[in-house]
């Protein structure tokens, strides 16, 4: 849709791919311009997180806990009751892997604005393997009570998600990919926390994708118009508050949902789907993600095939969902 300033071809060889945690180090470095409020906090993986950016701007703004993730959460929850704006990061298994109840308790239990960084997420961390390779933060931190999930889509959208966290007075979590992805938007694209987005219409099937999955959905789209089949891709980086809305909307005029995710599909943003339209609406669904297994060492599109995540696979289930639907 042109009024969202998308790249005018997603099959372009020469695709400009940023990782999506790069973004986030952008964005938070303008973030610290604009609001001496906001603090950084990291676990020992600086530079990996793209923290490091604010940390050489405002030394005296950030503090390096060290291997001690449940002190990252408890000091972030106190910055923030002094009014102060704490972005902690670490790798996603780490936390919110590791320190999960103590984010429970002093930062979503108290409702302060603590932002939890979550990079290295997903099957984007390749190599690293099923302990490094985080698939069920999603789920995690959609179940807990006050907190905001966000999954960017590009590096792109992930500065704009970065700033907007940080004016958003909720606790909040934030998942970033460590391989380079294909950058979607461009500076235009609008990003607002809670709205998901059409990137693309049609009347057949609705595939509802997040963070870097839209760009397989988008490809998908490309393929499945040759075939003669319409599907309206949504771009939902806001996992929770759900955009039910722009969902609904189109789910009732193709009456047939497709998700994506690079995580696990229990919990995730299929299972938020599955529960919206089985209260709703409920129609065929068919949900792709990493389905109750861990992640193991490997490229990432090898991952991404073994787990039926590519745009191929997307087609594949489009196709079928129609003959479903006779």
């Amino acid at each position: 849709m042109s009024n969202l300033h998308l790249i005018e071809d997603v099959l372009a060889k020469d695709i400009e791919k940023i990782p999506t945690r790069k973004g986030f180090g952008k964005g938070l470095l303008e973030a610290g311009k604009r609001d001496e409020n906001v603090v950084a906090l990291c676990a020992d993986l600086t530079d990996s997180t793209q923290i490091s950016l604010f940390r050489d701007a405002f030394p005296d703004r950030f503090v390096e806990i060290g291997v001690a993730e449940q002190n990252l959460a408890t000091v972030g929850s106190g910055l923030a009751a002094m009014g102060k704006i704490p972005f902690v990061s670490s790798y996603a298994a780490f936390s919110p892997g590791r320190n999960w109840e103590q984010i429970k308790t002093t930062v979503a239990l108290n409702d302060v604005p603590v932002k939890i960084v979550g990079a290295h997420a997903g099957l984007y961390t390749g190599a690293d393997g099923a302990t490094h390779q985080m698939l069920e933060d999603i789920a995690l931190m959609r179940v807990m009570p006050n907190m905001v999930v966000v999954v960017p889509g590009d590096a792109l959208e992930a500065e704009k998600a970065t700033l907007a966290l940080a004016e958003d007075k909720r606790p909040a979590y934030i998942r970033l990919a460590r391989e380079a992805t294909p950058v979607l938007t461009t500076e235009k694209s609008p990003f607002k926390i809670g709205k998901a987005y059409v990137y693309a219409e049609g009347a057949d099937v609705t595939v509802i994708s997040t963070g870097t999955m839209t760009y397989q959905a988008m490809v998908a789209a490309e393929m499945l118009f040759k075939d003669g089949i319409d599907i309206e891709v949504i771009h939902c980086p806001t996992i929770k508050p759900l955009d039910a809305v722009t969902i609904l909307k189109s789910v009732h005029k193709t009456k047939a949902v497709i998700t994506v995710e690079e995580a696990q599909i229990n919990g995730g943003l299929g299972g938020a789907v599955a529960e919206l339209l089985g209260e709703e609406y409920p129609v065929p669904l068919k949900r792709l993600g990493v389905r109750d297994a861990y992640g193991e060492s490997g490229k990432p599109e090898e991952l991404l095939h073994k787990h039926g995540l590519t745009a191929k696979h997307i087609a594949m289930a489009a196709h079928h969902m129609m003959d479903k639907k006779g």
